[in-house]
């Protein structure tokens, strides 16, 4: 049976983007459509359409967790509360493993918006050796934020 992370990690590495990749693993959680799950997360891969904000993995997550925790047409703003706790726990996890969810500072400046920081994103191998991890970080924390509401 795979685990969310070996689904994100797969779709990652069959071409979908870091974000795509986080929610379409997480979309049975999330009640969403796995092919929605791809559309609504397309533009965030690589900090945003390459513009390298935040990780694109990081934004999957904040999506799943908006999706599960977020407050909604007839939720009182309390729900609010809960899922910005979530967020910022993830996003504060995941810059303790990798020392930032900057994309650009992940990627140690490679610039992904020209041909030159393309070319040395492939060269440098920075899909397997950054990207990946990224990604599989993200699955995994995000598992464990999940749960932590589920047994509380």
């Amino acid at each position: 049976m795979s685990t969310r992370m070996d689904v994100a990690v797969a779709k990652f590495l069959g071409g979908y983007n870091c974000a795509q990749s986080i929610v379409y693993a997480f979309s049975d959680d999330i009640r969403i459509d796995k092919n929605i799950a791809l559309k609504i997360s397309g533009g965030f891969g690589a900090g945003m359409g390459r513009k390298e904000e935040v990780c694109g993995a990081v934004t999957g997550g904040i999506m799943v967790i908006g999706l599960k925790y977020g407050r909604g047409e007839h939720d009182d703003r309390k729900v609010t509360d809960l899922a910005y706790a979530k967020v910022r726990e993830l996003m504060d996890r995941f810059a303790e493993k990798h020392g930032t969810f900057i994309c650009r500072k992940l990627l140690d400046g490679c610039e992904l918006t020209t041909e030159e920081g393309q070319r040395q994103y492939k060269e440098k191998d920075l899909l397997h050796k950054i990207c990946m991890p990224c990604v599989g970080t993200v699955a995994g924390l995000l598992g464990d934020i999940l749960l932590i509401e589920r047994t509380a």
